[in-house]
């Protein structure tokens, strides 16, 4: 079994930064990849930031250069610091893991509770 929680997140004015985290703790023997996703109200679910287990980073231009996704495989947590937030950044951030928990099984999707972000204008 494997459980994600998320912190962070909050209330900022637009040009604000804020930071999220996401651990994983039970049955991990490696987490092959970590990614934010977002859902903003009648939207759908949209990737914001991906990090594979290489370290190589990805971003969709909406938040490149501004959204920064980072990894600590020692603590099994990964980070989003958010900079020069806007207000389309208002959503409800997600975190994905996928973890394999034994070698003989297969790599599974975990995904967090999901944590408010708003960004005032």
């Amino acid at each position: 079994q494997v459980q994600l929680v998320e912190s962070g997140g909050g209330l900022v004015q637009a040009g604000g930064s804020l930071s999220l985290s996401c651990a994983a703790s039970g049955s991990i023997l490696s987490i092959i990849h970590m990614a934010w996703y977002r859902q903003a109200p009648g939207k759908q679910r949209e990737l914001v930031a991906a990090v594979a287990s290489s370290g190589t980073a990805n971003y969709p231009d909406s938040v490149k250069g501004r959204f920064i996704i980072s990894r600590d495989n020692a603590k099994n947590t990964v980070y989003l610091q958010m900079n020069n937030l806007k207000p389309e950044d208002t959503a409800v951030y997600y975190c994905k893991l996928v973890i394999q928990s034994q070698p003989s099984l297969s790599p599974n999707n975990y995904w967090g509770q999901g944590t408010q972000v708003t960004v005032s204008s």
